[in-house]
């Protein structure tokens, strides 16, 4: 039994495991975390973070949309307070935020970035970087939708994402990828993440009875015989709570 926890990675979000046969993650995992704006992917990426330092799992977080200190403030207003762990040096920031931003060179630590052709493999030793100095196994990028923008022919994408597997799967870390889902409907046209990923989880933001509720669907989890169906989940102190006995219909 403790070997077979060893291969997996708890969530720490309330509920969701039990969809994961009560395991978690597959260690060593590259897993997209999709959603509509506003559905909580962040909270999701930063809650998996949060409870990996609580358990002596250092982590890395990655963010090419806001500045970090923006997102620490958000998170903070949930009870999620990641400064002592980035003071202690079990959480490390990656503010890789001016990609979206900024035209010309960028910096990212003390490697140049300037045409678009070398940003991911500079984006790609960053991150590196930052997962030896602090020995981290798990690690979140946040969001993948800014970075694929550099690439507005859609092969191309393909090609950046299968690089940017290639590169982060060597670090061994338990990775989330977000990204925005592009379309909210059940039924909708596969995004080529999904295909290339080792698993898929979906937030999505729906309207019923005039309300608006939110669901969360492990769409794949490759080697775990998962829960498949959407459950609802909410905003609580502490993050995300899924709740897995109960279905959106």
């Amino acid at each position: 039994m403790v070997q077979e926890q060893a291969l997996y990675a708890p969530t720490g979000i309330k509920g969701l495991d039990v969809l994961l046969e009560d395991k978690g993650l597959p260690r060593g995992y590259n897993i997209v975390l999709m959603g509509s704006p506003g559905s909580g992917k962040t909270t999701f990426g930063i809650q998996f973070l949060y409870h990996g330092c609580l358990i002596g799992e250092n982590g890395v977080y990655v963010t090419l949309d806001e500045k970090p200190e923006r997102v620490l403030n958000n998170v903070s207003r949930l009870g999620l307070d990641l400064k002592p762990f980035i003071e202690q040096r079990r959480l490390s920031i990656v503010d890789a935020s001016p990609i979206r931003t900024v035209l010309g060179d960028v910096k990212l630590g003390t490697i140049s970035i300037g045409r678009k052709e070398f940003s991911l493999a500079a984006l790609i030793a960053v991150i590196g970087n930052h997962v030896r100095e602090i020995d981290a196994k798990r690690l979140v990028v946040d969001s993948l939708t800014s970075f694929l923008l550099q690439y507005p022919i859609g092969a191309e994408r393909r090609a950046a994402f299968l690089e940017l597997l290639e590169g982060i799967t060597p670090f061994g870390c338990t990775t989330l990828l977000l990204t925005e889902l592009r379309t909210s409907r059940l039924e909708r046209p596969y995004q080529f993440e999904e295909f290339l990923a080792d698993g898929v989880i979906i937030m999505r933001k729906y309207m019923r009875n005039s309300m608006v509720g939110q669901s969360i669907q492990i769409e794949k989890m490759r080697g775990v015989n998962h829960h498949v169906e959407p459950h609802p989940y909410r905003f609580v102190q502490g993050g995300i709570e899924v709740f897995p006995t109960e279905k959106v219909i």
